[in-house]
Formats: C-alpha cells, sequence, structure tokens
C-alpha cells in the first residue's frame, strides 16, 4: 500500500509506522543481522527519540511564542535576569546533557565497530570501478587466491577484514544490514569490516555519488555457513570448466574472437582482460552488472547484444553476434559454474 493511501486511512501516525517498518528487509539499517549494525541500530534509536522531543519542545515554544506575540495585553517581557538564566539553560545546560552522552555513546561503538582483527581473519579486497565491485580474496600472505564480482561471499560469525579501494573517483561501501559506511578513495586503502549473525542475502551500494550510474551499482552480500563459504571459495579458486559439448565449445570460441577476452578474463583460456569483471565462474553469480537485472539467459543475451539499454554510460560497448553466435556464447557462459 502506497504512503499515500496509508495516510488517507490512517492519517499521519499510520504513515509513520509504515515508513519505519518500511526500513525492514536486506537494504535496511534499521534491520541489523550483524553485531556492527546492531551497534549503530541501537544508538540510531534513542537518538531519533531525543531528537524528536527536542523538535517539539522548539516548536511548541515558537507557538507559544507566537500566540503570546499577538495577544492584545501581552505581559511584559522577562527581565535580563530572568532571560539569561533561560538562555544558560535553554541553550547550553539541555544541549550539553542531550549531546554528551550520545558522542560518548558513539566514541565506544566507534571503538567497537573499528577493534583490531584476528591476524588469520579472511581478507576481503573490494575496489570500486564505474559500475561495478571487482572482488578478490586474500591469502594469509596478502596474495589474490580468488576473484568474482559483484557478489561477495563471507561465513557467518566470523569477523571479516575488507580491504577498499579505488581505481576511477571515489565511491563508498556499504552493506546496511551489516556495517556502517566507508569510502573507497583513490590512491588509498581504506579498512573496515564486519560480521553477520544470521545466514541471508544482503544489497550493498554504493553510497558516494560517483556518476551516471550510481544508482545501479550494487552488489550482493552472501552470508552463509562456513562448511558452505569453504565449499564456495574452493569452487572460486578453480579455473573454468572445459566445454561439455560441441556447441559449448564453439561458443568458447565465440568469445575469444569477439574481442570479449580484451575485456574479460576467464581463468583456463586465454582470455586475460582486466578491464571487465572476471567471468569465470559467472553462471554462478545471482545478478549481472552489478546486482542490475537477475543472471538469466534473457537478461545475460540482452547485456551482451546491448548493454547501454540496460545501464546507459557503461563502459561496455554492444556485442553484433549473428544469432547463431550469441546462442552459443550463451550456451557457454552458461556452463561456467
Amino acid at each position: 500500500m502506497s504512503l499515500k493511501k496509508v495516510y488517507r486511512k490512517t492519517g499521519w501516525l499510520g504513515a509513520v509506522v509504515l515508513l519505519l517498518t518500511a526500513c525492514e528487509g536486506s537494504q535496511s539499517a534499521l534491520d541489523p543481522a550483524g553485531s556492527a549494525a546492531e551497534l549503530i541500530a541501537r544508538l540510531w534509536w534513542p537518538t531519533l527519540f531525543v531528537a524528536t522531543l527536542v523538535t517539539l519542545l522548539v516548536l511548541t515554544l515558537l507557538a507559544v511564542a507566537v500566540f503570546r506575540a499577538h495577544k492584545k495585553h501581552a505581559e511584559l517581557p522577562l527581565s535580563v535576569r530572568q532571560s539569561r538564566n533561560l538562555v544558560i539553560a535553554g541553550g547550553i545546560i539541555l544541549p550539553l546533557a542531550a549531546t554528551i552522552p550520545f558522542a560518548l555513546s558513539s566514541f565506544s561503538i566507534g571503538r567497537t565497530i573499528h577493534a583490531p582483527l584476528p591476524d588469520d581473519a579472511l581478507t576481503v579486497e573490494v575496489i570500486g570501478k564505474q559500475w561495478w565491485w571487482e572482488v578478490h580474496y586474500l591469502d594469509e600472505a596478502g596474495d589474490r587466491i580468488a576473484t568474482t564480482a559483484n557478489e561477495i561471499h563471507i561465513p557467518v560469525d566470523e569477523p571479516i577484514r575488507f580491504l577498499l579501494s579505488s581505481d576511477n573517483v571515489i565511491h563508498s561501501f556499504w552493506v546496511p544490514n551489516l556495517q556502517g559506511k566507508t569510502d573507497m578513495i583513490p590512491g588509498r586503502t581504506n579498512l573496515t569490516s564486519m560480521t553477520a549473525d544470521e545466514p541471508g542475502v544482503y544489497r550493498g551500494q554504493c553510497a558516494e555519488y560517483c556518476g551516471t550510474q550510481h544508482a545501479l551499482m550494487a552488489f550482493l552480500l552472501v552470508a552463509e555457513a562456513p562448511e558452505a563459504f569453504d565449499d564456495w571459495l574452493a569452487h572460486q579458486r578453480q579455473p573454468a570448466r572445459e566445454p561439455a559439448t560441441d556447441a559449448q565449445a564453439r561458443g568458447r570460441e565465440v568469445f575469444l574472437e569477439a574481442e570479449c577476452a580484451d575485456c574479460h578474463t576467464i581463468r583456463g583460456t586465454p582470455a586475460d582482460g582486466e578491464d571487465g569483471p572476471d567471468l569465470t565462474h559467472i553462471a554462478s553469480r545471482q545478478t549481472l552488472a552489478g546486482a542490475t537485472v537477475p543472471n538469466r539467459i534473457g537478461h545475460l543475451g540482452g547485456w551482451i547484444t546491448d548493454p547501454q539499454h540496460i545501464k546507459p554510460g557503461n563502459k561496455m560497448p554492444p556485442s553484433e553476434l549473428s544469432p547463431e553466435e550469441l546462442q552459443t556464447l550463451l550456451g557457454y557462459l552458461e556452463s561456467l559454474e
């Protein structure tokens, strides 16, 4: 039901309740599924309550002042001493009493969230692109052991270290259900961490305007049981599977000959392009084009044929393939699980 319809039936109270409950789900800081997000939410709710009380108090005082100003026999103004006491109480003491506890709580929560992680914590490197996410998993020596794009898998109940950077403009890495925002600045690597308390698929988003398709620069974060994550990571470390049929083999030839390999990598083949996402296991991903469309064969075909229609301004050019070439290419890419 729309906000307008709710307001008509229930008034302002119902509209406010709808706005608050609408913040639940896979991209809401008010629906925490991680320890950091839980701490942030605990601070946000009392801050909202106190800010609401202060706003109501200010509006009430303003209404009283306006009403008194229009009375024909208004009382004499306050004395200088009374005015001074009112300014001290209302302009200094009350604001400090309201803000100091929140400042101290914010400082304490910040220290807790950014506490050092164990040396053996899983490290994930994320690089912001225009407009997608390059993701590398690192071993304890800092070497890349697996690469994917626009989809991050992590084990639940384990702290994960994220190394964040950009090779173009400023981006901001944000998974509202799990952690606050962290900027990704060209020439610099920022550090953040998060722990998922519950399995699930959480939507992440770029939270810093970065160009035409900023709104469609999203990703999925999949939190799963440690055993499932270990199996997923082991599979991601493997090269692409060999074609199982002649049609898939022809599809691989189309990929290599149609200049797709100039921008994309498929490990285990001569394709080693670095401008676009690694496609070694593209069929295992849930979405395409930075979580813009589902990863289905129809959307994949549309993306290859006319990517500008789906995400205008992106750097992937359209492909001029015959229907037969497109079908064989799709068959090959669909086999890369």
